[in-house]
């Protein structure tokens, strides 16, 4: 059941018994626990993959033939639009302090532990609030898990394979006075989790505003009156996420974000729609 379709104004009928506030405080200990626990299998298996992880996932947008270069190359020879072809631009990367390498290496396994234990960790979260719902709310748990599970994990693989590829190639090939041409692997990392964790909470934006919208901060209307004023904001955040000039790789980043606007504009409309035939009967 999508979340938009979530009575929020049916009786409320609790389920269960109240719990104290130690109870609840125990509960969240437990989904706490829980989710640390998934967080920890997945940076185990994560680390254990080694250079794997490195060489296949991480450095993947260092080499020629990883995906979105291929596609944008053969959209180049479709249309004509030669500017379209990217190829990596080949850098040397190394460490300025000892230790770096495990310290890097431990920091991608976190990152990549807490993506792959994220859809456990949504339904954990769930599962802690949905005891507080009414019956009719608590139905869309389901819901609740797969839409937030699917659009950070979309936002993730977005950064991953639109936003890295075009970001990497302008601030690695980017000179000034002769002085480029080498990485370090702290930098290289940190905007590698930057392009795509960041992304992944980004596109939860339809659910901030499903919540939102329940909560009566924002409507429907209010949303419509300032979609110019959020054009101009998206612009710019689309800007600052792809630092090349490349009008292009800027419209890659803005037309998902503003297409997530929009969507929870709809959302809003039918939480208020249920809100208003609510009040009528």
């Amino acid at each position: 059941m999508a979340l938009d379709q979530v009575d929020v104004d049916a009786p409320e009928v609790k389920r269960g018994d109240e719990m104290s506030f130690w109870e609840h405080l125990e509960e969240l200990r437990s989904r706490l626990i829980r989710s640390i626990l998934a967080l920890t299998a997945g940076v185990i298996l994560v680390f254990s993959l080694g250079d794997w992880v490195f060489d296949e996932i991480i450095y993947a947008p260092r080499h020629e033939n990883f995906i979105t270069y291929r596609v944008m190359c053969w959209l180049a020879q479709k249309t004509g639009m030669e500017n379209l072809c990217i190829k990596p631009v080949q850098f040397e990367m190394f460490t300025t302090e000892m230790g770096e390498s495990f310290f890097k290496q431990t920091q991608v396994a976190i990152v990549l532990g807490l993506i792959l234990a994220s859809p456990y960790i949504f339904w954990q979260l769930w599962q802690f609030i949905k005891p507080g719902l009414v019956d009719k709310e608590s139905k869309a748990a389901r819901g609740f898990v797969l839409v937030c599970s699917s659009l950070f994990i979309i936002g993730v693989l977005f950064g991953f394979f639109i936003i890295a590829p075009f970001a990497i190639s302008f601030l690695a090939g980017y000179t000034i006075g002769g002085v480029g041409g080498k990485v370090t692997l702290n930098s290289y990392i940190g905007y590698m989790t930057m392009f795509t964790l960041p992304i992944g909470l980004v596109f939860e934006l339809p659910i901030i505003i499903y919540f939102l919208a329940r909560l009566g901060v924002v409507s429907p209307d209010f949303l419509k009156k300032y979609r110019r004023h959020m054009i101009v904001v998206l612009l710019i955040a689309a800007g600052v996420i792809t630092p090349s000039p490349d009008v292009v790789s800027q419209l890659l980043v803005f037309v998902p974000l503003y297409s997530l606007y929009e969507i929870g504009i709809v959302v809003a409309k039918r939480v208020y729609k249920k809100r208003e035939l609510a009040a009528s009967q």
